[in-house]
């Protein structure tokens, strides 16, 4: 079990190892020629991040001394850690997990792809923007995803544009806003986008319904459970779940799966 001592160790060998492996010209300073040992001085460091020298030496000691969130971006900043860097330094220095800016844009790796196709059941993968990058065959038939051309393929688009998918969720008036409450978290994570503020804002030209609903603020919690489609004039019930595929992505494998009797 790590103490609480021993993870400050750990903190102080990391920024001891970041520190050694960047050289002055990586942040923008002259690289002198009187260096006796590899990476940034200290002082750079702290001056780079904007504290003091004697606090930052503590901090590389190993010394019980409290940190602040801003203050670890900051480093994160100086050190030019990606994104699994800066969470290992914040979980290291006991603050929580940074939140991750979210991202609208990517691409579906090719494994996905591949296992999706393979799955029994109706299978699709959306981001935050809930863009369908990709679906199976089974998918495709339950909603019609290739009917529409790549740039329209979204599921919040067609939920509320799409005779089909009218049709398709039974009492579509019931289970449109509840998806749409699940679309706001992810709207939250990824305020920062332009192009999903451009997504909600052509539907609150389009859809009445949409506007509506959009501005009563409504959470729910994550998307499962069951829906009732409407499928050549019978209503069956699908059970449904959102797997996350790839964290750093934001993408998640949704799949429905007729209810079993």
């Amino acid at each position: 079990m790590r103490t609480l001592e021993r993870t400050r160790h750990d903190l102080a060998a990391f920024l001891r190892a970041r520190r050694e492996r960047l050289s002055p010209t990586d942040v923008g300073l002259p690289s002198g020629t009187r260096r006796r040992t590899p990476g940034l001085r200290r002082e750079e460091v702290a001056a780079l991040a904007g504290v003091g020298l004697t606090w930052y030496t503590w901090l590389e000691q190993g010394r019980d001394i409290g940190v602040s969130a801003t203050f670890l971006d900051n480093l994160a900043r100086v050190f030019k850690l990606d994104a699994a860097e800066r969470r290992h330094l914040f979980l290291l220095a006991h603050e929580r997990p940074p939140v991750e800016p979210g991202k609208t844009w990517c691409v579906l790796p090719p494994l996905v792809r591949r296992l999706m196709h393979d799955l029994p059941h109706p299978a699709y993968v959306l981001n935050l923007r809930w863009d369908v990058l990709g679906f199976n065959a089974r998918a495709d038939e339950l909603f019609g995803f290739d009917a529409h051309p790549p740039e329209r393929r979204n599921m919040l688009w067609l939920l509320f544009t799409d005779p089909l998918l009218h049709k398709r969720f039974d009492c579509w008036e019931e289970q449109a806003p509840q998806m749409l409450s699940g679309f706001r978290r992810d709207f939250t994570r990824a305020t920062q986008e332009a192009d999903i503020h451009e997504l909600v804002d052509e539907l609150e030209r389009v859809s009445p319904e949409f506007k509506t609903w959009w501005h009563q603020h409504e959470v729910h919690a994550p998307c499962s459970g069951v829906r009732q489609l409407t499928i050549d004039g019978r209503t069956e019930a699908f059970e449904h779940t959102s797997l996350t595929i790839d964290e750093d992505r934001h993408l998640r494998l949704v799949v429905y799966a007729r209810q079993l009797q």
